[in-house]
């Protein structure tokens, strides 16, 4: 293996060596030992948008892989995560083209499923990255890198709790933890917003809590173990997704939730979400880090600048972040391999917990993106 393939993979381990205690990752680097490719391929790389800065994260790994391995890519993606028209249109374009292999972040898997058994007929390989496709058809997804998105969700309850955990034992009545996904739609997210949910599920109930859901139809539906009525339940886990997938819209629904006198904790599912949350809390300043002097708990996913700020100063308690540069590195990887003809395995990539104590840490700074 070249020395800078080397490097990379170092690089890699030494950023998911933090995450040992909660995420049993494979060994991605086995399948690309000594990858070089048989051509000069050129990938269309189908993101979600360039409305956040975490796809500009996943580029920069997509740079890096595509300098080592000697090949270009080209990115493209909808002014926003809600125009599924768009990015199908972009999808469908880029398979008239016949490239030897097609990198793709669905916004909607349900939306892609022409497509993508147009890419089997065709013998397109894809590899899909951040948001996989459960239901693709058969032979058209050769390699999915994703984020274990059900037990990222569930981290961020795990570390959430223990924050208001004295608050629901106390309290003398119902209360809320609210969540904030930004649709219904997107794998990734439902698999991330319904983890959250079924872990702190778990949590109330273990310490001899009743729970209900209530809020968007998916969530509820998705939900497992809830044990009573809204009306009767000691905490009540109140989903809102938008009509749109804008931080404005999710700041109204945050604010919707956050208004409630009852309201103890809030979870925004990735970085738009996030900010809708805190956006909405610059007009109620209600979040905070200490639960028991009435603070409302918030904790956040993914990165940028703004969530940053937050972690640092105490508005979130703390917040999730994935890897997408290495999501955008290991994509073009398997990719490669894919056009070579190679037969793949999922790449799955860690999720990490981080906070005000651990956010410059070696092993959480490299994928804190602004």
């Amino acid at each position: 293996m070249k020395a800078k393939k080397v490097m990379a993979l170092v690089l890699c381990a030494a950023m998911v060596s933090g995450l040992a205690a909660t995420t049993v990752m494979a060994a991605p680097e086995d399948q690309f030992d000594g990858l070089t490719a048989n051509e000069a391929y050129e990938f269309p790389m189908m993101v979600k948008s360039f409305q956040s800065t975490y796809w500009e994260a996943a580029m920069k790994g997509m740079d890096k892989a595509a300098e080592e391995l000697g090949v270009t890519y080209t990115a493209q993606g909808p002014n926003s995560e809600s125009d599924i028209a768009d990015q199908v249109n972009m999808i469908n374009t880029a398979i008239a083209a016949n490239p030897v292999g097609l990198g793709l972040a669905a916004c909607d898997t349900s939306s892609v499923q022409e497509a993508l058994q147009t890419c089997v007929d065709k013998g397109i390989p894809v590899v899909t990255f951040d948001t996989g496709i459960t239901d693709a058809p058969e032979g058209s997804v050769v390699c999915e890198v994703c984020t274990d998105n059900a037990q990222a969700g569930a981290v961020a309850a795990e570390n959430m709790y223990p924050a208001i955990k004295d608050v629901i034992a106390n309290a003398e009545g119902q209360v809320i933890i609210g969540e904030v996904n930004q649709d219904a739609t997107a794998q990734n997210i439902q698999q991330r917003g319904t983890g959250f949910i079924d872990k702190m599920i778990e949590l109330v109930k273990a310490d001899g809590k009743t729970v209900a859901v209530k809020g968007n139809e998916f969530y509820v539906n998705a939900a497992t173990g809830a044990d009573a009525t809204e009306a009767d339940a000691d905490v009540v886990i109140q989903v809102a997704v938008p009509a749109q997938t804008t931080v404005e819209l999710c700041s109204t629904e945050a604010q919707a939730i956050l208004s409630q006198e009852n309201c103890i904790a809030i979870f925004g599912s990735n970085q738009v979400s996030a900010e809708g949350v805190l956006a909405a809390n610059a007009n109620l300043n209600v979040l905070g880090s200490d639960a028991a002097n009435g603070d409302v708990i918030g904790v956040g996913f993914d990165a940028g600048s703004i969530i940053k700020a937050a972690v640092t100063d105490g508005t979130f308690l703390g917040a999730v972040t994935q890897s997408p540069l290495m999501m955008g590195y290991y994509a073009i990887y398997a990719l490669t391999a894919a056009a070579n003809g190679q037969e793949l395995e999922d790449v799955p990539t860690a999720g990490y917990w981080y906070d005000a104590t651990n956010i410059d840490a070696e092993d959480i700074a490299p994928n804190l993106y602004d």
